[in-house]
């Protein structure tokens, strides 16, 4: 901390880092933006209307603002799946998989138990989802536990196995008599509560209030200064009585049961039925933007927010523009390539 911030009260210091972050994201958005506009000049479109379409779209009316916050909600809840675990050193590639299991025990509740009123079954498809990404996340954490396998590795390739078993429950048990690609439509009982008129459901609430509750626990609890050392110095925390094996397994579980929550949400919140290969890549998006962030609680809200943007006037572009979809993923990657060097760029040398 410099001079002028240990003579500065506490508060101001506070909001005077927070306007730093804003700052640092603002920049660095800025900067993939102008690459990007170099792209779309070589490839002769219009950069300037490009951007018009896209920033119209989403902040033009209601309904375009409502549908970016719709398309964050499921990558708050998976970067924050790769965030906690990443506390302790451990890599969680597997959101993807973690997020279809989820919505697969989510989907259970809310077949089996249909009966049951909104406001005993929304939480046990809560329980259940969680329970399913927890459980599919326990094996990597596990074995990464006991030195056995790279979780990275295991997190990868179980990401693969998970869409087939949800294909193989809806194509033998839950298949609609009408399309077997997809399962009957929820109750509903079992849909999560919209606000405003809009498509934003609950699963926002679960995202911001699981955000908060992960920045006080890694701050102000003896358990997150525990984690710290590990990810820290795991031979010295092990040295010093801090249970590591226990806290790499339950991380692990915990951001599984988060990814897990966000399964839940989509195929409750957004959908109201299961569908084949409905997550469109969501679990590696919040591993992107867990990276985009660097884990930061409010760097993930404000990645998840420009990720949003972009996908949702991104969409628009291929009509407008005649854009390829692809030029989405140029985008995105350039915020990943300036995210990435923004200690160069953006921090000073030190003192």
């Amino acid at each position: 901390m410099s001079k002028i911030e240990e003579a500065l009260p506490r508060s101001p210091v506070i909001q005077m880092k927070f306007m730093r972050a804003i700052l640092r994201y603002l920049l660095m958005i800025l900067l993939a933006f102008l690459l990007f506009g170099i792209i779309l000049l070589i490839s002769g479109k219009d950069p300037i209307q490009s951007y018009r379409d896209i920033f119209i779209s989403t902040f033009g009316n209601s309904r375009g603002f409502s549908e970016v916050i719709v398309g964050m909600i499921p990558m708050l809840l998976t970067a924050m799946a790769v965030a906690l675990p990443s506390r302790v050193g451990l890599i969680n590639v597997g959101g993807e998989g973690q997020l279809y299991i989820g919505a697969a025990f989510a989907t259970f509740g809310a077949l089996t138990f249909s009966h049951l009123p909104a406001w005993l079954l929304i939480p046990i498809m809560m329980l259940l989802g969680m329970l399913g990404g927890a459980l599919w996340a326990f094996l990597p954490g596990y074995f990464k536990s006991i030195g056995l396998v790279n979780e990275t590795i295991t997190t990868l390739l179980m990401n693969s196995v998970a869409p087939k078993i949800i294909g193989f429950l809806i194509f033998g048990f839950w298949h609609s008599p009408m399309d077997t690609v997809k399962t009957d439509n929820f109750v509903a009982a079992a849909r999560l509560p919209a606000f405003f008129g809009t498509r934003i459901h609950l699963g926002l609430v679960f995202g911001l209030v699981l955000l908060v509750a992960f920045w006080l626990f890694m701050k102000y609890t003896r358990w997150g200064l525990e984690m710290y050392a590990i990810w820290n110095n795991p031979q010295a925390a092990r040295r010093n009585g801090i249970p590591v094996k226990k806290y790499l397994i339950i991380a692990m579980c915990v951001g599984g049961a988060i990814a897990g929550l966000a399964g839940m949400s989509q195929v409750s919140g957004f959908y109201g039925v299961l569908l084949l290969n409905f997550s469109m890549s969501l679990g590696f998006m919040g591993f992107m933007i867990c990276w985009l962030s660097g884990g930061d609680p409010l760097g993930i809200v404000v990645m998840s927010f420009v990720v949003s943007v972009i996908f949702t006037g991104g969409n628009l572009l291929q009509l407008t523009r005649g854009l390829p979809f692809a030029v989405i993923n140029i985008l995105l990657a350039f915020t990943l390539f300036v995210v990435l060097a923004s200690p160069t760029i953006f921090k000073g040398k030190k003192s």
